[in-house]
């Protein structure tokens, strides 16, 4: 755990990968919706990268207004990457939620709400005793509307934290690029293992 890179790989420094996609059950196990396009025309989407994917997706699949979560891998250069490859951290990528919603139903500000109080947004490139590119702290937009409402989330957020002493906020917010699919066992980890691993811890300080 404490040999892994703690800086992103360089496209000619990553994992090479593979063309072929990831095989995996599509339908939700706790909502029973499909985790693949098309999704419905009132959803949007957006992706959030909290520390460790099983436990960050569980803090997403029950909010009234959203259809469906995934876990997965994203903002690296390795395409359809493997777990143990991304865990040697030389395919650049974190490990993810993506969260489809309904707009009309459940607010951005609402999700965002969830991110910032479900982990520490400081760390850098670790969360908790989980340390490594891969649990880095990230949000990964569609549009350039969701893109202001994430960056202004992140300043008001700032300013609690620096109240109650933290330091700067290192997430990582950028537009969403390649989203590749975990394996099937990732997939609503701890729906299927109650008793799982769930690393996330937050601040304390509201958002």
């Amino acid at each position: 755990m404490f040999g892994r890179p703690s800086v992103i790989p360089a496209p000619a420094q990553a994992l090479p990968g593979r063309a072929e996609t990831m095989q995996f059950d599509p339908v939700h196990k706790v909502l029973g919706t499909s985790m693949v396009e098309p999704f419905p025309e009132n959803c949007e989407q957006v992706v959030f990268g909290l520390g460790c994917f099983w436990g960050a997706e569980r803090r997403f699949w029950n909010l009234p207004g959203v259809f469906t979560t995934a876990v997965g891998y994203a903002a690296g250069h390795t395409p359809n990457p493997a777990y143990q490859e991304v865990c040697t951290g030389m395919t650049g990528h974190n490990e993810v939620v993506l969260v489809v919603y309904r707009p009309q139903e459940i607010e951005l500000e609402t999700l965002l709400k969830v991110f910032w109080e479900s982990h520490d947004p400081t760390q850098g490139m670790r969360q908790g005793n989980d340390q490594g590119t891969q649990y880095r702290s990230g949000i990964y937009y569609s549009n350039d509307s969701q893109r202001e409402a994430v960056e202004n989330s992140l300043q008001r957020y700032q300013q609690n934290l620096e109240q109650a002493g933290y330091a700067q906020i290192t997430t990582e917010i950028l537009p969403a690029g390649p989203f590749y699919y975990a394996e099937d066992y990732h997939q609503q980890y701890l729906e299927k293992n109650p008793g799982g691993y769930c690393g996330l811890s937050g601040t304390g300080v509201s958002c």
